[in-house]
């Protein structure tokens, strides 16, 4: 059956016209899910016992149960949930001042081969669904529920930054984000989404074009095209110039700056030649650099570059003209980087088979 979740407002309209039902039921059915956060169709009482009678014999309502739950001494919670179908998600719940941010994955797994990063250790297993993307959220909010007070939401701010690459799962990405914002959903402003790529450059241009003017942060990680094909296998097919082409579009579209993800990894991207040559790559652009330490992934040879060098870094930064900051690390006792969670999960699932 299908997944309720997965259409956006105007589908489900057409949905819902399609088994001779009116369009506006499409907005209650929103406002129930994604307001009400109700998780059986019985629940809908201003729907018809017929239309209910329809949903249930023809759709599902997607959701989750917790496989397992890790919690960092600084607030950080990484949840492990089971999507049905033997697969397994990752999403990352952040404690900061103004709220909670939540991570949340596009893909299980990732076919991207980011030499850092934990999520593309098993490759590309298969794309999220919009619904899914979305009831990632929707599960936090019920869970932390009382953290929020009454008729409020827990989580405040949404990055797209866990397993996967959003944009290489466009469609679905898309359909997620206008469902996420939209007033009848969960009405998350656009300002308060932030979306990570590895720099799908056609991607970035047709984002730009959506009218859904998120955050957009590009992973860099290196200065220069030999440098990041090391590191960052995408690089073969789109280099940097492309990449900041493509940025600028969106600044030009959106009116919002960009973000640039930084990675400190010990001996490889960190010393005082890089700082100068990033400078020289970015100043003068709307841009901001988010310096990383790196989680190390104990099945890769990179390693973090400590704090001293991290906090010289970012000097070398500002002291250049650049706006940056050094991201404070978080969830590093339980594993911090995205798709850990998930590879521990999988490796132990595989000994219990042998």
């Amino acid at each position: 059956m299908k997944n309720i979740k997965d259409y956006d407002l105007e589908d489900l309209k057409k949905e819902l016209i399609s088994i001779g039902e009116k369009p506006f039921r499409a907005e209650q059915i929103f406002k129930w899910l994604y307001q009400e956060k109700v998780k059986d169709f019985d629940e809908m009482t201003n729907l018809s016992l017929d239309l209910r009678k329809k949903l249930k014999e023809n759709y599902t309502i997607c959701n989750y149960e917790i496989l397992r739950k890790q919690e960092s001494k600084d607030g950080t919670i990484k949840y492990l949930f089971d999507v049905l179908d033997g697969n397994a998600i990752e999403t990352v719940l952040m404690s900061y001042h103004h709220g909670y941010s939540i991570c949340v994955s596009s893909q299980i797994g990732c076919k991207m081969g980011c030499k850092f990063c934990a999520s593309t250790l098993g490759g590309l297993v298969r794309n999220l669904t919009a619904g899914e993307i979305l009831s990632q959220i929707l599960a936090i909010n019920a869970l932390h529920k009382e953290d929020a007070g009454a008729g409020k939401r827990a989580v405040t701010n949404v990055v797209l930054m866990g397993s996967g690459e959003p944009l290489d799962n466009y469609d679905e990405t898309v359909k997620f984000l206008r469902n996420v914002t939209a007033e009848e959903g969960l009405n998350v402003s656009a300002r308060n989404i932030s979306l990570s790529t590895c720099g799908l450059v056609p991607k970035m241009y047709a984002l730009a074009n959506e009218g859904i003017p998120v955050n957009l942060t590009v992973s860099l990680h290196a200065t220069d095209d030999g440098e990041r094909k090391r590191v960052m296998p995408v690089a073969k097919a789109y280099p940097i110039a492309e990449i900041l082409k493509a940025c600028a579009y969106y600044f030009e579209r959106t009116g919002r700056r960009y973000y640039f993800e930084y990675t400190l990894i010990e001996g490889e991207n960190c010393d005082e030649e890089h700082a100068r040559a990033l400078v020289s790559l970015l100043k003068g652009k709307p841009c901001h650099v988010n310096l990383i330490r790196l989680n190390e992934v104990k099945e890769r040879e990179l390693r973090a570059t400590g704090d001293k060098e991290a906090y010289r870094f970012l000097g070398l930064l500002e002291k250049g003209g650049l706006s940056a900051t050094l991201r404070r690390q978080i969830g590093s006792d339980i594993g911090g980087a995205c798709g850990q969670l998930r590879a521990s999960w999988l490796e132990r699932e595989d000994k219990n088979e042998r």
